[in-house]
């Protein structure tokens, strides 16, 4: 992981063994009740995305949805 991220596994708890034995679920909670996390996510996700044309931005399940809507936001994408 890069300098530029590494913050980032501070906001992100790991829960060993769940859903199963020898899986780990990675948990966003804590990146979500930190707005000022939350919003530094955001931001470096667009930053990657700024110099495309992106028409749609897509979440594909309910983490995923949290973070598309204000990434499509701050595109101007639906």
């Amino acid at each position: 992981m890069s300098a530029e991220t590494s913050w980032l596994t501070q906001h992100v708890r790991e829960i060993v063994g769940y859903p199963a034995p020898g899986e780990v679920f990675r948990d966003i909670t804590p990146l979500l009740g930190d707005g000022v996390a939350f919003r530094r996510a955001i931001d470096q996700l667009v930053a990657r995305f700024e110099v495309e044309q992106v028409d749609r931005v897509i979440g594909m399940e309910a983490r995923g949805f949290i973070v598309a809507a204000p990434v499509a936001i701050a595109l101007g994408a639906g």
